[in-house]
């Protein structure tokens, strides 16, 4: 277990506060960047990565886009065009989950 830098596991500003309000509980990214039982922190408010699973974009449903701070999967797909250049949803691309919990 090690203590990360949250903007390593969440990459900005809007997702650090969407998690202090519970709005974000999880985020897939294309590789791992965390373990379970490591932790992190945001302005004096701890968390800790509870589960950390591989998974493809095709697994993913409403509900997680939801636990990412979006509406439904549709939104979640169209944020992804918008922040990566080049782009292009494939069900079968590898991502991993990171879901954590506040302490």
């Amino acid at each position: 277990m090690s203590e990360l830098d949250s903007g390593t596991l969440l990459p900005n500003d809007r997702m650090e506060q969407q998690a202090l309000e519970g709005e974000v509980t999880q985020i897939h990214r294309g590789q791992q960047y965390a373990d379970e039982g490591d932790t992190f922190a945001i302005d004096g408010t701890a968390f800790e990565v509870v589960e950390v699973t591989d998974r493809t974009l095709g697994d993913l449903t409403d509900e997680d886009a939801q636990k990412e701070g979006m509406p439904d999967l549709e939104a979640y797909r169209g944020l992804l065009e918008r922040a990566h250049d080049n782009f292009e949803w494939d069900d079968d691309s590898e991502v991993v989950l990171h879901r954590f919990e506040r302490q």
